[in-house]
């Protein structure tokens, strides 16, 4: 079965980034990044999706997860995985 593609928007030196991005990498979990350091028109793009301007926002398939927060909070319930791989 192949995993759904996580998306994720991101600045250089956000905490909430760092973490999220941790959390993919220790499943090891592969992801689309997509830096708004310094680019209105790609950070407005990324506000217009996910109705909203902080940083990270994060997709995983067409699914839109919200922040850090959101994607820790899937870790901890145990729904991260079934989403990860396609099976929401």
């Amino acid at each position: 079965m192949s995993s759904a593609a996580i998306t994720i928007y991101t600045t250089r030196w956000c905490p909430f980034c760092v973490r999220a991005k941790s959390l993919l990498n220790g499943k090891s979990l592969s992801y689309t990044e997509i830096p708004v350091d310094g680019d209105a028109a790609v950070r407005q793009a990324m506000s217009v999706r996910a109705g909203s301007n902080s940083v990270p926002q994060i997709w995983i398939g067409d699914q839109h997860i919200g922040g850090c927060d959101e994607l820790h909070a899937l870790e901890r319930c145990g729904d991260l995985d079934g989403l990860t791989q396609g099976r929401a």
